[in-house]
Parts: C-alpha cells; sequence; structure tokens
C-alpha cells in the first residue's frame, strides 16, 4: 500500500497515506488462528465467486500439496535429545524451582545452562556417543524424580515432560542396569519421530527431490475452461502425510461446500 497507487486508489486513500503499521496482518492472522477461524475467509470469498458464477456446483478440480517448513532450528540427535533435556528442565524451573534444586544433580546446571549447540559438543565419533549416554542416563534420573508418587501432579502433567518421555522412548532402552542408544533402524519412523522440542508436530519427510522438516499443505484448485481458476480448499498436514490419503476429506469438505450453496428451487 505505501509504494502501489493502484491500490492506494482502490482502497480510496491519498497518495501521502503512510498504510497501516505491518503488524497489524500478523496480529490479525494470529487472531484467526487462536479463535479457530481461518476458514472463514476463504469461505466467504467462495460463495461471493459462486454468486457470480465464477465456480461450478460439479465443476473440475485439481489438487497437490506443497512443503512447509517448520519455525525451528535443525537438530543432530546429539543436540536433540539434550535440547529436549534442557527445555524440560527450563520448564521445571519456571514453576517448581525448589523442587528442581533437591532433585537436580550439580553438574546438570553447567551442562544444560545454554542452549546445547553443535560447535559445544565433545569432538569426536566415541566421546559423542558418551555424550549421548550421558544425556540419556540424565533423562532416566529426571523422569524417575517425576514418577515418584510425592511428586506432585502438575509436574508430571508439564508438556516439556511428556516431550522428553517420548523422545527417550524412540533413542533409548535399558539394558543390562545401563542404557543402550537405539540404532537409527531401531527407532520409530519418521511419521512418529520429534524433531525438536520446541515443535513437536513437525516431521521430516522427502518429495521427489525435495526434503524437509515441517508440515506439508494440501491446496485445491478449480480448472473450468473458461472460468477463473480460485483456490477452493486449503488444508495443513504432518509433511509425512501422503497427498492420495487426502483425497476423500478433500471431496468430503467439497460436497459439503457445495451442499450449503446451491441455491434452493
Amino acid at each position: 500500500m505505501r509504494a502501489r497507487i493502484d491500490w492506494k486508489y482502490a482502497l480510496g486513500l491519498q497518495l501521502s497515506d503512510p498504510g497501516f503499521d505491518f503488524s497489524v496482518l500478523s496480529e490479525f492472522r494470529s487472531r484467526l488462528v487462536e479463535g479457530g477461524k481461518e476458514r472463514l475467509l476463504l469461505q466467504k470469498l467462495l460463495e461471493g465467486c459462486k454468486e457470480r458464477a465464477y465456480l461450478k456446483a460439479r465443476g473440475r478440480v485439481r489438487t497437490d500439496s506443497t512443503h512447509v517448513l517448520g519455525a525451528l532450528r535443525l537438530l543432530s540427535k546429539w543436540e536433540r535429545a539434550a535440547e529436549t533435556m534442557r527445555a524440560a528442565l527450563n520448564a521445571l524451573a519456571s514453576v517448581a524451582p525448589e523442587w528442581l534444586r533437591e532433585h537436580a544433580d550439580p553438574e546438570w546446571f553447567e551442562r544444560y545452562g545454554r542452549r546445547i549447540e553443535d560447535q559445544r559438543l565433545p569432538k569426536g565419533k566415541e566421546a559423542r556417543e558418551e555424550y549421548l549416554k550421558t544425556v540419556g542416563a540424565d533423562g532416566m534420573r529426571l523422569l524417575a524424580h517425576i514418577d515418584d508418587a510425592h511428586t506432585p501432579q502438575s509436574l508430571k502433567e508439564l508438556a516439556q515432560v511428556e516431550t522428553l518421555r517420548r523422545l527417550w522412548e524412540q533413542h533409548y532402552e535399558t539394558s543390562g542396569g545401563g542404557i543402550r542408544v537405539l540404532d537409527p533402524k531401531e527407532m520409530p519412523e519418521a511419521a512418529r519421530r520429534i524433531e525438536s522440542p520446541y515443535e513437536v508436530e513437525a516431521r521430516y519427510s522427502t518429495k521427489r527431490s525435495m526434503s524437509w522438516v515441517g508440515y506439508k499443505v494440501h491446496l485445491t484448485e478449480s480448472c473450468d475452461e473458461g472460468l477463473p481458476h480460485l483456490i477452493t480448499d486449503v488444508h495443513t498436514t504432518a509433511a509425512t502425510a501422503t497427498d492420495v490419503k487426502q483425497l476423500p476429506a478433500i471431496q468430503q469438505r467439497g460436497s459439503q461446500r457445495v451442499e450449503c450453496r446451491l441455491p434452493s428451487n
């Protein structure tokens, strides 16, 4: 709006109008998502297009998907385990600092006090594998304290603690009184594997030559000859969701949309 004269003309603004602050759109989008109303704008637009005969009741559509990157830092297995432990400790420190001081090992404050980054990890394969075992043992001790009958229920239900538990189940197992790091082939498939403790729904996936960590958005477009091509459905899934399995849900939403918009005779 600040740079385009045609937009100012369409909105009835003066040429000197500075436009709205950049944060307005972001805040508006956040309110839509928080209220679960993100489909209302698209639905209203499609209703107007149908009234103007831009959309046919039983027209042709096509669907494809594309990747959506998660808002996260890509982590190695060493970073992922230690960051998950750090996230759980930070959450506990914010709600129950006295409990954490009583149960945390003194070296944890040094080991997990700063963000875990690859350049600060031990060098060499053997040293890193030993570090991964150390982190695993720390997590096991913390979970044992949390599972104690005297631990407040509110601590057991923290999301970060649940993430720690889930990731430890995916990366470790107890064996002969010790802890063993699972081989990558023994870990869950990508659809279940946690990639970051800060965005637990993001998944690693590939599509042709593309690989990413995040989500997948499925876009459906009308494609009738002689009519505008319009986006009629948007649906976001886990990155590992296969395209073909989304078709029944897309068709159902499309049929419901047509049924509610067809004029009565």
